[in-house]
């Protein structure tokens, strides 16, 4: 039986353009398949399984995993700039305040992915302050945030490196949501209820109205019109029994950046703020410098990471040009809108290529890249961690793809959830140990501090 002749020039032009990305070296950043990795489709050889690979792998990595000890790959942080954060921790395990951490990564924290991982690790252990930040819809089909359900309908998206909007205001997440009248976007919460609800949006000339409602009943609405444009945030406090909300615009033109889930307990906020192909020119340029201070001002970080460097790997020009100068700018642009928040400069993970001989490598930039990372963070006082070293250094995707089952997918660069959790666990024992230290030191501050102040030998 003969194929259809459409399906069949459907197929010859698909396989012809796989094969033109590799007969045209210019076209190699757009390769979407490794021919050599056609034979392992028949290879039927058993590997031993594991009914726990991320369990093997942390313990591979790091067989004593008590907190109270040092970290193999512990977080560098000569300046102690991250005192200030560890100074707020140590607030709400007194029952105090609530820690915010804002996370700015690339493609896998827009599944939540890392960021996750860490932010059920901080809550379990120093309590749940909500969701925090999240976008309204899916700018990508894999965004999500863990324990929510999110669906947008009737938006123009514009991720502020992929827009055709320039103006640099992108909200919190670098993400923008235009809507007119009948534009929806619906929170569904899959676990316990929050206390209050925040939708960010842009005030602006000729700006239209959206309303906000819990379970179908509307909790109020928001008229974005102004004489200039500015960063608007409207609060809304909600039944913590609520567990479904929903944004609606009711006309005019409105642009949303996001929305903020929050509990009125002592605990932790952890903000992903993932961008599909971000990297770091993403807050050194193509942000607004004024916008994102009001962003970030009206958040109020305790702590800001870092962590890009997986996109810039593929342009090694770029690593060893300008990557260095970018890097000091993002953190320049935080020190003056956040002068009180600690900063952490996360290194990329391993990425993974094919080697001339078949066997999984590392690509060249990405230990020039977090050498070069390490150095900024030094030279502008910042915390720093080696992601690359931490989670095995030169080779590990090519062994985390080996595993069974695997740990990242077959580009050697994004890491399946299992392999996330990984990494998400080496990042907050890291952080712990750093927290330990700094209790320590306090302890031995204090103590000094309570001799100095008793009376020598003959005082009264």
């Amino acid at each position: 039986m003969l194929w259809p002749a459409k399906s069949l020039l459907t197929l010859i032009t698909f396989c012809g353009l796989l094969l033109l990305t590799h007969l045209v070296p210019a076209l190699k950043d757009y390769r979407l398949m490794d021919w050599r990795t056609v034979p392992s489709l028949l290879d039927f050889v058993s590997r031993t399984r594991s009914a726990n690979p991320e369990s093997d792998e942390q313990l591979r990595l790091r067989p004593d995993t008590d907190a109270l000890r040092q970290s193999k790959y512990p977080i560098e942080d000569d300046h102690h700039d991250l005192d200030r954060f560890y100074q707020s921790l140590h607030r709400v395990e007194g029952g105090e305040g609530v820690v915010r951490i804002l996370h700015y990564g690339d493609s896998p924290t827009t599944a939540d992915m890392i960021t996750g991982d860490v932010r059920a690790l901080l809550q379990k252990r120093f309590g749940d302050a909500g969701h925090g930040f999240f976008l309204i819809a899916k700018p990508w089909a894999w965004y999500s945030h863990h324990g929510l359900e999110i669906h947008g309908d009737g938006w123009f998206i514009d991720p502020v490196n992929q827009s055709s909007v320039k103006d640099g205001l992108f909200g919190l997440g670098g993400v923008s949501f235009r809507g007119a009248a009948g534009s929806t976007a619906t929170i569904v919460l899959k676990g316990g209820g929050h206390h209050v609800l925040e939708v960010a949006y842009l005030r602006q000339p000729g700006g239209g109205q959206f309303r906000v409602e819990a379970g179908g009943v509307p909790l109020g609405w928001v008229n974005t019109n102004s004489s200039e444009l500015g960063s608007g945030f409207k609060e809304f406090q909600v039944d913590p029994a609520h567990r479904e909300f929903t944004i609606r615009t009711l006309g005019g033109p409105v642009r949303i950046f996001g929305a903020r889930l929050e509990r009125k307990v002592p605990g932790v906020v952890y903000n992903s703020l993932g961008v599909n192909g971000a990297y770091v020119s993403v807050l050194a340029r193509l942000m607004s410098e004024t916008h994102w201070t009001e962003q970030l001002r009206h958040y109020r970080p305790d702590l800001v990471i870092i962590n890009y460097g997986t996109n810039e790997s593929a342009y090694p020009q770029f690593v060893d040009t300008a990557s260095a100068k970018e890097l000091r700018e993002v953190v320049r642009r935080l020190r003056v809108a956040v002068p009180g928040a600690s900063i952490l400069l996360m290194s990329p993970m391993d990425r993974g290529q094919r080697m001339a001989g078949g066997e999984i490598g590392t690509v060249p930039t990405i230990p020039r890249l977090v050498a070069i990372q390490q150095r900024v963070a030094h030279e502008t006082g910042s915390a720093f961690f080696n992601t690359f070293a931490a989670m095995g250094g030169v080779g590990t995707m090519g062994r985390w793809y080996e595993a069974e089952p695997r740990l990242v997918g077959a580009d050697f660069m994004h890491p399946m959830p299992a392999g996330a959790k990984i990494v998400g666990g080496l990042l907050y024992q890291a952080l712990m140990d750093g927290y330990v230290k700094y209790k320590l030191r306090l302890i031995q501050s204090q103590r000094l501090a309570l001799n100095s102040s008793r009376p020598g030998p003959g005082g009264q």
